[in-house]
């Protein structure tokens, strides 16, 4: 274990309206920015619509530890899918309006892009890849493409090199500048883009390997980091920031102690699966016990992944256009969204 307290932003579970507090100019009457609704409320919203998903694909996008099924994806992503549907057809006309107003026609609009943030373990890996298929089914955008920002985190050897490798998934630990070029790319409107690919099994970039994507109507961007905002330029100016070029953006958030339950039953199911790989950068905890597996996994998230989580994660929440607030069973609770 690591002789760093355990630190959290979330000593007990967040009441609803705990997490962007306003004070109304005539009274204390509590007023946000967002539009809050329980999970029963959500769902309601497309319950009159049929979930595209079968429950053989839902099971296929489960990630590692999650709960989801069939029930969640049509009480959650369901709702949430047809939200984001009426966001890029929203793009549409006002790009068509746009035209008009030019009296010129412009260049095709450019793909929408989602960006989906959140913590190690917290299941925005699956949220993003839900998103993906159920986004897919609406004849109005059958392409949507998926991009982890994994693949731009500097390779290993960079990270040696800098001194970095112990801070991997921290901001610093990424090439900030070439994705920020790839979402620019994307926005421009480009035929064709690529990124670099990430392999979990190897704990490194891929030389040489990239994923393509040719003009998407959607593009979803996951990663831990993709609602940092920009840096000061070395002029003092400030630069542009990934999440300038978002038409929306996911947070998926949970109590930070589940979190970190949730990390360390990952670590052990890795353990007995794809630890076991001779080719794993992990081999080596595939012969810990278990206690000395817990015991592990609880020293990486306290001593790395708890800190960049409050650090440098959480931080960005309030940022999201909407937040899906996770039970320990990984179930969703709650939706936060911001109003409009």
């Amino acid at each position: 274990m690591s002789s760093q307290p355990q630190r959290s932003v979330d000593a007990a579970p967040a009441p609803p309206t705990g997490w962007f507090p306003a004070v109304h100019p005539e009274g204390p009457r509590e007023t946000s920015p967002y539009l809050e609704l329980d999970r029963s409320a959500w769902a309601a919203l497309a319950k009159e619509t049929e979930s595209p998903l079968t429950e053989a694909e839902v099971n296929s996008l489960r990630g590692l530890g999650e709960s989801l099924d069939i029930d969640e994806v049509r009480e959650v992503y369901l709702p949430l899918s047809r939200l984001l549907s009426m966001y890029v057809e929203s793009a549409g006309r006002l790009h068509r309006d746009q035209e008009q107003f030019l009296h010129q026609r412009t260049p095709p609009r450019t793909p929408f892009v989602i960006g989906v943030a959140g913590s190690v373990a917290v299941g925005k890996s699956t949220t993003a890849r839900v998103l993906q298929q159920m986004l897919a089914h609406w004849p109005q955008h059958p392409h949507v493409a998926l991009v982890t920002t994994d693949g731009f985190l500097y390779p290993n050897a960079e990270l040696e090199r800098r001194g970095l490798l112990q801070r991997k998934g921290f901001p610093e630990s990424y090439d900030r500048r070439a994705l920020l070029r790839f979402v620019v790319d994307i926005k421009s409107g480009k035929d064709e883009v690529t990124a670099p690919v990430y392999s979990h099994l190897v704990y490194d970039v891929v030389p040489d390997e990239r994923v393509v994507v040719r003009r998407p109507d959607i593009v979803i961007v996951e990663g831990l980091n993709v609602l940092q905002p920009a840096r000061n330029r070395e002029d003092g100016r400030a630069g542009l920031a990934v999440s300038d070029f978002f038409d929306f953006s996911v947070y998926v958030d949970a109590h930070t102690s589940h979190i970190r339950d949730w990390y360390t039953e990952r670590f052990l199911k890795l353990r007995r699966t794809a630890f076991r790989d001779p080719s794993s950068y992990f081999r080596k905890y595939a012969a810990l016990t278990h206690d000395e597996a817990v015991a592990e996994a609880e020293r990486i998230w306290d001593a790395i992944n708890g800190p960049n989580l409050v650090d440098n994660v959480l931080p960005t929440r309030s940022r999201a256009t909407l937040v899906l607030r996770k039970d320990r069973d990984h179930s969703v609770r709650y939706v936060r969204l911001r109003k409009v």
